[in-house]
């Protein structure tokens, strides 16, 4: 049994980036570790939800799924986020809530924290390693410890070979073109396993 307390904090409008967070959770729990799993507040008016039913569909069936906030990253040794990319870049939703931390930056909070991100794009060459790298900035200034998934299992290959984090197509129908799970699940268990070492360091 691991001690990490691991947080998946994501970001998905139709259902994709839940769909990782869910794989995500799966090998974090395979790795033996503490699991929270929550959203980031919807910003997006009603009216532009409502309009799109595969959106509306997929905020009614995650109703039940817990907003995040700052206790969930202070609590956390190692966060996974996940997010589709907006024009090669984070979504405004997730860009707002890191956007809020500046109180546990300044606290030292989020120092030494084990962070590594996923995502989803309409095309192969839609922003998927420009979005990560994006929220992998944010993480620098928080002083956090990123684990890049690399190419240090050979389902990276089968999922795309993005060594940033596992990234994933979707076509216009919502289905993801590459199998990605395995990865996905890797990258979970490679981010606990990495906060178990950075733990045990700090504890000495």
């Amino acid at each position: 049994m691991s001690n990490v307390k691991l947080a998946i904090v994501y970001y998905s409008s139709t259902g994709t980036n839940y769909k990782l967070a869910k794989m995500a959770e799966a090998g974090a729990k395979e790795a033996g570790a503490e699991i929270k799993v929550v959203k980031v507040q919807e910003l997006a008016p009603e009216a532009a939800i409502e309009s799109n039913p595969a959106w509306k569909k997929h905020v009614e069936e995650t109703k039940g799924v817990p907003t995040a906030s700052h206790e969930d990253l202070a609590w956390a040794d190692a966060i996974i986020f996940s997010v589709p990319t907006r024009f090669g870049n984070v979504p405004s939703q997730m860009k707002q809530f890191l956007d809020t931390t500046g109180g546990l930056w300044a606290q030292g909070k989020l120092t030494n924290k084990v962070v590594s991100a996923m995502t989803s794009a309409g095309n192969a060459h839609g922003g998927h390693e420009q979005t990560i790298t994006h929220l992998y900035t944010t993480m620098m200034h928080w002083g956090a410890i990123i684990a890049a998934p690399g190419y240090t299992d050979q389902s990276a290959y089968a999922a795309g070979g993005n060594p940033y984090g596992t990234s994933v197509t979707v076509d216009q129908e919502g289905n993801m073109i590459e199998d990605v799970e395995a990865a996905v699940k890797h990258q979970a268990k490679r981010t606990v396993q990495i906060a178990e070492w950075v733990k045990s360091g700090l504890s000495k």
